[in-house]
């Protein structure tokens, strides 16, 4: 009987909705005896390494953990799962498993950004060929033979990133471990779930002597985006427009009627269709007015469920999260919001005009994070690549009262000197910080990436704005996604080489088929630019 041990934190969603897809069944560690009856036993998490270690000791499964895998029955850790088994975390005060005599570090980020987000290769030692699976992480297992030689031999494939190598599997005797998401890796994730599931999972390791780098590295991601909200019926639809104006205009020639909610598509039926194309990523926005309860209305939540249930990529979930009261007068907090969402299928959840706030009341604060924020409760629970911040800029022109830095001044070509102002509200309400000071901000209160929109260039199809970008991308070190403005391939392409953003995010142009996901793959392909097939 195959069991998963859920520690409390996490999208073990996906890994079950992987599973049942592939036709096992299995049951969830509920008590310590459970341990007694599991014949296979798969470990998933993402997280913090202390916080997995206490969960478990404060549910009293630690020791019981550590005797089913030294009874020589099949273990598969994810992520997380894999952490433990090493002696310890940089991040920790608590020692992990010690079966791996060596500790997990945080990546240096003198070279790239951290967290390490997307598509890599997880090199072998043999011949194989390389296969690119999913990792969100900020913690590593460095691979160095001569300082960790137990490390060294339980390694099963090595991936690097930026200038280090870090172990990315680990394979000995009855236990195998991937720092990578399997269950979030598409076809290639799918595929070796389904080898371990079928008793492919115990063998000698290949003596690692001779490397073998079969990759290149860390991949460039393509997003799609769908805007949801409800019509005039009540049905859940995709939908574009004019920031929140989505809406038909009046026009003789068209098939729908006017003022009606623009209709692209449904949700799910969609996302399958982008996943199928070959998006690295997915992105639903909640736009409609259930987002200000989103546990209390459930039609979000479903669309997360059924998606995750056919889509094996990661999904972020963005509109409502934050704390909220339901209409019968439930409090509801971010973490609560986040923590329903991660339950139903979603990776990662993104946060626009709260996070506004939130880094105005960490100015005020004199930059002291007091842990109270949607960013900082979701990150501590869920670990940093798990919150997205939204940001929302647009260009002002340059007033004496505005406190901007200088070099976050620009001139036109007019002479006059603008500057990037942040809004709320999806551009509706401007306030008084600059995109480099929200940007700043989000990453010192947690957030793990930044979803850059453009107010100017929002349904334009005049490209990226790649001043907004470059700004924001030489600010922080976290990665960046672009978003707004695409009309063509060219213009990720443009991005890409202009700007070194880790992604790039398109809505309509990819609903309307003005643009295929594919056809933006092969310009970047052209251009020698690092994409998954």
């Amino acid at each position: 009987m195959l069991f998963i041990l859920d520690y409390g934190a996490g999208n073990v969603a996906s890994l079950s909705n992987s599973i049942k897809a592939l036709g096992y069944s299995f049951r969830w560690i509920e008590t310590p005896e459970d341990f007694d009856v599991a014949t296979s036993l798969i470990f998933p998490g993402v997280g913090a390494f202390e916080s997995a270690i206490l969960h478990l000791s404060r549910r009293g499964l630690l020791e019981p953990l550590r005797q089913y895998i030294l009874s020589g029955r099949p273990y598969f850790g994810i992520c997380i799962g894999m952490q433990i088994l090493f002696e310890s975390s940089e991040e920790a005060t608590s020692a992990g498993l010690g079966m791996i005599s060596c500790p997990i570090r945080r990546f240096r980020d003198d070279d790239k950004t951290v967290p390490h987000i997307g598509w890599n290769t997880a090199d072998s030692f043999d011949e194989s060929p390389a296969a690119y699976y999913y990792f969100v992480h900020s913690y590593c297992a460095p691979y160095d033979p001569e300082k960790s030689p137990n490390a060294a031999e339980w390694a099963h494939t090595t991936t690097l990133y930026g200038q280090e190598i870090f172990i990315s599997s680990v394979k000995k005797d009855n236990v195998f471990g991937t720092q990578f998401h399997p269950e979030k890796s598409g076809k290639s994730g799918l595929a070796l779930l389904n080898a371990w599931l079928g008793g492919k999972h115990v063998g000698q390791l290949p003596s690692p002597v001779h490397r073998r780098r079969n990759g290149r590295g860390l991949t460039k991601r393509i997003v799609a985006c769908m805007d949801v909200r409800a019509n005039d019926q009540g049905d859940l639809v995709v939908t574009k427009g004019d920031q929140y104006d989505v809406r038909e205009k009046v026009d003789p020639l068209a098939t729908t009627s006017a003022g009606a909610v623009r209709n692209l598509g449904k949700p799910v039926a969609l996302a399958a269709k982008y996943y199928d194309a070959g998006a690295d990523e997915l992105c639903l926005l909640n736009i409609t007015s259930f987002r200000h309860s989103p546990l209390q209305d459930q039609p979000m939540l479903a669309v997360v469920k059924a998606a995750a249930e056919r889509l094996f990529i990661p999904l972020t979930i963005g509109g409502g999260i934050k704390d909220t009261v339901d209409p019968d007068g439930t409090p509801r907090s971010a973490l609560e919001v986040a923590s329903a969402y991660f339950r139903a299928g979603a990776d990662k959840v993104s946060i626009g005009s709260e996070a506004v706030y939130a880094v105005e009341r960490w100015q005020d604060n004199n930059r002291i994070c007091d842990g109270t924020s949607a960013i900082e409760t979701i990150a501590h629970a869920y670990g940093r690549q798990a919150v997205v911040v939204s940001i929302d800029p647009r260009r002002k022109l340059l007033e004496t009262e505005d406190k901007v830095d200088g070099n976050e001044v620009f001139p036109d070509d007019d002479g006059n000197l603008w500057w990037y102002q942040c809004t709320v509200s999806g551009g509706r309400e401007a306030r008084p910080l600059s995109v480099v000071q929200l940007a700043r901000g989000a990453e010192a209160l947690g957030a793990g990436e930044l979803l850059v929109n453009s107010i100017d260039r929002d349904g334009t199809g005049l490209g990226f704005d790649l001043e907004l970008l470059s700004l924001v991308k030489r600010s922080v070190r976290i990665p960046v996604v672009a978003s707004s403005g695409a009309g063509n391939a060219v213009h990720f392409v443009e991005a890409f080489q202009k700007t070194n953003v880790e992604a790039a995010l398109a809505a309509g142009i990819f609903h309307r088929e003005e643009v295929g996901i594919q056809e933006v793959k092969d310009a970047l392909h052209n251009a020698d630019i690092h994409v998954r097939d």
